[in-house]
């Protein structure tokens, strides 16, 4: 009856029980998440422990103290584990007797290797990573007759976007084709965070890694290489976020989605506020040397001079997010997904929460495989995946006209742009 229920969907709202009891397979389960002190990862923990109380959590970092506090902050099935990613001897340790690795110790930009995924093959634990970067993304995928011969199920690409929108996608184009009976041709990714979203000095340098990026998009079938930030048009979220304008980047979901959903045309746009924000990205991209956008140092060094000041901002900003994904198909039929939420900082958490589970619960087959992949998540398990990253959004549609979703909405015509 999933099928049934996913088709009908309008507005999922958070369901009446947050923390329902998990299923058998995964109480006492251990979840080792590294980069468990950061933003990104204790987010992936404080949900974890709501969703699956009964699981234990490894925080893993560098840093004693804030380990310390993030294990006072999350209570007695928690513990915390000294671990350096560079040193092997420190993550075939923290990897010992541990059922699921979550690799949230970014940025994954201009990573040379995928030392984690590797080593928890190695072990035999399960993986999940919440790589934004489409050239890391497709090496982890180079691991796959590792993974399957070692019997490790991994997913890449595993949070809130990409992540959550490449499901969302996945289910449009397959209810496209299953049960309208039309044929995809156009996807877009359109993603807005207000500020940094709250996530720090991480999703700074992701930031400023992507625009030393070209753009890929399809268009037609044909690979396209764009400048990064460019290509604005503006975008109607709905509710509680309103019209945003948005920019081309270079995110993975693009070249995985065209590929396993068989989508001729696709890319993806972000754009954040205030506006001079996009003006500043914008300005970095045509007056920076992308050789120095792509040099993690030098990006540190940037994002260190920028900290303080974004900071402030933020307070002013906020954190709002939303994703939202189109797919027009070729008997005109245009339809939607929507995700938004007031806080950056605690969707993405629940977002990788959401994959965490279904990984533990044994939905993801043995191999490295994308989020829209069904090896990767299940047809079936979905719509749970779904339910549960959506906890607490403002707004959360699926399978929608876009007049139906938009705060004011108009017929457009279907455009040319990628």
């Amino acid at each position: 009856m999933a099928c049934a229920c996913m088709r009908h969907w309008s507005a999922i709202r958070t369901p009446t029980v947050a923390s329902a009891s998990p299923p058998k397979e995964t109480a006492n389960s251990r979840v080792l998440i590294l980069g468990g002190t950061g933003r990104v990862g204790g987010s992936a923990a404080i949900a974890l422990t709501k969703l699956s109380p009964d699981l234990r959590i490894i925080i893993a970092g560098r840093n004693r103290e804030k380990g310390a506090n993030m294990v006072a902050t999350l209570g007695n099935n928690t513990e915390f584990s000294e671990f350096d990613i560079n040193d092997d001897k420190s993550l075939q340790s923290a990897l010992n007797d541990v059922d699921l690795v979550v690799h949230a110790a970014g940025p994954f930009q201009q990573t040379q290797d995928c030392r984690v995924l590797e080593a928890a093959i190695q072990a035999k634990t399960a993986y999940l990573d919440v790589c934004d970067d489409t050239n890391y993304a497709l090496r982890a995928k180079t691991y796959n007759n590792k993974a399957l011969a070692a019997n490790v199920p991994a997913i890449t690409t595993g949070g809130i976007y990409p992540g959550v929108s490449n499901v969302m996608a996945a289910e449009l184009v397959r209810i496209a084709r299953s049960e309208n009976k039309e044929e995809p041709e156009r996807l877009r990714f359109y993603y807005y965070t207000a500020g940094t979203g709250g996530a720090g000095p991480t999703i700074l340098a992701t930031s400023f890694l992507l625009l030393g990026e070209e753009v890929i998009a399809y268009n037609k079938g044909e690979k396209l290489k764009l400048r990064p930030y460019s290509g604005m048009v503006s975008i109607d979220f709905g509710k509680g976020i309103g019209k945003k304008d948005v920019y081309l980047l270079n995110l993975p979901e693009v070249t995985s989605t065209h590929e396993t959903l068989k989508v001729p045309s696709v890319s993806a746009r972000f754009g954040t506020s205030p506006f001079f924000w996009n003006w500043a990205m914008d300005a970095m991209t045509r007056f920076v040397p992308s050789e120095l956008l792509r040099d993690r140092s030098k990006v540190a060094e940037l994002v260190g001079l920028f900290d303080p000041v974004v900071r402030v901002i933020d307070g002013y900003a906020g954190e709002r997010v939303s994703l939202r994904v189109d797919l027009e198909c070729s008997g005109g039929k245009h339809t939607i997904g929507v995700f938004s939420h007031k806080q950056l900082s605690v969707s993405v958490g629940t977002s990788i929460a959401a994959f965490a589970l279904a990984v533990l619960e044994g939905s993801t087959q043995p191999g490295v495989w994308f989020p829209e992949e069904p090896e990767g998540i299940a047809i079936e398990a979905r719509e749970l995946l779904l339910t549960r990253a959506s906890q607490g959004t403002i707004n959360f549609v699926m399978h929608k006209a876009p007049w139906m979703v938009e705060t004011n909405p108009k017929e457009v015509g279907l455009g040319i742009y990628v």
